[in-house]
């Protein structure tokens, strides 16, 4: 499995070297957008919004709107250094708290986490704190130039981080319209919505839900492509080396021919007419 950080955590003074890899996948499928004339696929090319010219990576630089067309440049140099001076810190559990005090909502990414070199024994430490106390700890971490805030917790016999997101990255509730008053529901509707409840109510079993949509999907591509329903993209017809050639060998001719020039009429003396 791919290591996409590695670093530390400690919590007091047990310091435990970790590797973290991604726990999730994204399995949607991938739809390319194409021509319709040609089926090639389109490219979509960074253009500045005054020259109108295609800009290329190295003249791109980054910067902060702190106002509308006003911006704070940012160096390249000065962001590595200060994402190289918070990663290379310890990452520190600085709370233990319930997972239930935790809302769903704050959930945002999963990661395993698997010990570094010398850290089984601080990492089978940890896990079993964590599981005979019911708690999980809460960290701060530098990912992908983002400090994050993260709970570690035991997931079947692994330690996993989960970031969360911060208070003010949660829209408040308050902001949504159109909620309906609490009071508008009879005892008799509540106890068959409570009744409905209860007979649907099972164990979470993870492996019965599946992506109907994304199932579908493949079968209908599969379909097409057996049943040879497919599109070849178009090609740029490449010039003909023969005819370029021929051209150029036709210029050259025709530039080194010699002009032709008129040459003036010669005068001639006027017939004078004898006398009988």
């Amino acid at each position: 499995m791919h290591t996409m950080w590695k670093g530390s955590i400690s919590f007091g003074l047990v310091n435990i070297p970790i590797k973290l890899h991604t726990a999730t996948e994204d399995k949607d499928i991938k739809l390319r957008t194409l021509h319709n004339k040609c089926h090639a696929p389109i490219k979509y090319e960074k253009i500045c919004s005054v020259c109108e010219e295609e800009v290329k990576p190295e003249d791109i630089i980054r910067a902060y709107e702190y106002t509308k067309g006003k911006f704070v440049v940012l160096d390249n140099d000065d962001l590595e250094k200060l994402r190289k001076e918070n990663e290379e810190k310890a990452v520190e559990i600085i709370d233990f708290v319930k997972i239930e005090e935790i809302d769903p909502i704050y959930f945002s990414r999963s990661y395993y986490m698997s010990p570094n070199e010398g850290g089984g024994k601080a990492y089978s430490l940890l896990r079993k704190a964590l599981q005979e106390t019911q708690k999980v700890g809460l960290a701060k971490i530098i990912i992908r130039s983002k400090e994050q805030l993260a709970v570690i917790r035991v997931y079947e016999n692994l330690l996993v981080m989960e970031t969360i997101h911060y208070p003010d990255e949660v829209r408040s509730a308050d902001d949504v319209p159109a909620i309906p008053p609490e009071d508008k529901v009879t005892k008799r509707e509540l106890d068959t919505a409570i009744l409905l409840i209860d007979q649907l109510t099972s164990e979470f079993e993870p492996a019965k839900y599946t992506d109907e949509y994304r199932t579908a999907l493949l079968e209908l591509l599969e379909s097409k492509r057996n049943g040879q329903e497919t599109v070849t993209a178009g090609t740029k017809e490449a010039p003909s080396n023969v005819m370029d050639l021929m051209e150029a060998l036709q210029a050259s001719i025709d530039r080194t021919k010699p002009k032709k020039t008129t040459a003036p009429r010669k005068k001639t003396a006027p017939r004078v007419k004898k006398e009988a």
